[in-house]
């Protein structure tokens, strides 16, 4: 008699994904305390608790986002594509409202329901989301073509130039060009038109540094961040200030560091030290070893996403998985890079880690999106060795 035993399918779930993602959250929230408790109890009447307690419930609403987003047909998306892409671009002009909300000199936020909600991390997402669905529908010839290229950029470009404009965020808006560009250039091999263009736009960016750099031109305080990043020294006082007291929070930590909770730095002396700045006192206090497990943990989570891109045949989730590495890549490379002076200083923060409510949301949101398409993913159980073994070794107890 055939066996006539049902076979139960079950749905992959990524726990080693959901490991790294808890544990860099977790671990975001102790260094938020540990940067954040002597300005907060200094700025907020002895309140030491105040980002902290403000964080944690921007990951808990994140994380309750993430479980829904989860269970969410990712075909929903494509139908949806363009409300996500008209939402991602209104919520840009929102900032030109009463809503819109003005922190550090610049007007980026808005305020919704009593939350304060960062336009740009909503355009990200969006960008992902109406890039991958917009080359989905292509041809693979017209993916390798420049019409095709230039038509899969154009919404990308449009919500980056909102971006820069309308918030003054040069940061967010690179990352958004990042985004679809690496989608239209990963979409297919042997397509090497996206990186001729990346060539051009490189070489542009070449020039613009060299005569900002040799004083030919002057673009306000974005070209005395160049300068500063060239000799932070002579800016010490200005622009080349953070950048000087981050590399001494870097440099003091040696290997160990100091001890968790034992910066100097925090104290004032490096602005923005729970933000875009908490690397630095990630490697003060827990040094080199701190600061590359960081980096480990985040290479994981980049293979995690990677791995499960490539147990996938859907172009569309495939293209989805790509925004969402590339985004959370661009963010660490580039926070990484601000923080050791090896790129001018930008305002952009390190994905989980850093404090900032609509940024951890949003990025948990894309998370979701991952573990959604990993459900699907077709990972073989048990080698057919061992399944051969298991019936023949059922075979001989029926005999016996």
């Amino acid at each position: 008699m055939g066996d006539k035993r049902k076979v139960k399918t079950r749905r992959y779930f990524d726990y080693l994904l959901l490991f790294i993602l808890l544990f860099l959250l977790g671990f975001g929230l102790v260094m938020i305390f540990s940067t954040s408790s002597y300005v907060s109890s200094v700025n907020y009447d002895g309140d030491g608790l105040y980002f902290l307690r403000k964080q944690a419930i921007a990951v808990v609403i994140g994380l309750f986002v993430m479980g829904i987003v989860s269970f969410i047909p990712t075909e929903l998306y494509k139908k949806l594509a363009p409300l996500i892409y008209f939402v991602s671009l209104a919520s840009l002009f929102l900032v030109l409202t009463g809503l819109g909300h003005e922190s550090h000199g610049a007007r980026r936020w808005i305020y919704i329901f009593g939350l304060s909600i960062q336009p740009a991390e909503i355009a990200k997402i969006g960008a992902i989301i109406t890039s991958a669905t917009i080359i989905d529908k292509m041809t693979p010839q017209s993916r390798k073509s420049w019409g095709g290229i230039i038509v899969s950029l154009v919404p990308a470009a449009i919500l980056s130039l909102a971006i820069y404009w309308l918030t003054d965020n040069f940061s967010s808006a690179f990352i958004v060009a990042g985004i679809a560009f690496m989608m239209i250039a990963l979409s297919e091999k042997k397509n090497y038109k996206p990186y001729i263009l990346f060539i051009v736009f490189a070489a542009l960016g070449g020039l613009v540094l060299y005569l900002i750099a040799s004083e030919k031109i002057h673009i306000g305080f974005r070209g005395e961040r160049v300068l500063a990043w060239i000799n932070p020294e002579a800016y010490a006082d200005g622009k080349g200030f953070q950048p000087i007291q981050s590399l001494y929070g870097i440099g003091s930590g040696g290997i160990w560091g100091k001890g968790l909770g034992k910066s100097i730095q925090k104290l004032g002396f490096l602005p923005e030290a729970h933000n875009d700045m908490i690397f630095s006192i990630i490697c003060e206090e827990l040094g080199l070893f701190g600061g590359l497990a960081i980096i480990i943990m985040f290479i994981l989570m980049l293979w995690r996403i990677r791995d499960i891109s490539s147990h996938i045949t859907n172009t569309y989730e495939n293209l989805l998985l790509c925004g969402v590495f590339t985004h959370i890549a661009m963010q660490v490379i580039l926070n990484i890079a601000v923080v050791t002076n090896t790129i001018p200083n930008t305002g952009i923060s390190l994905p989980f880690i850093s404090y900032g409510g609509s940024s951890v949301i949003f990025l948990l949101a894309e998370i979701g999106i991952v573990m959604r398409v990993g459900r699907d993913c077709d990972f073989k159980e048990a080698p057919p060795v061992k399944k051969k073994r298991r019936i023949k070794e059922e075979e001989t107890h029926e005999e016996d």
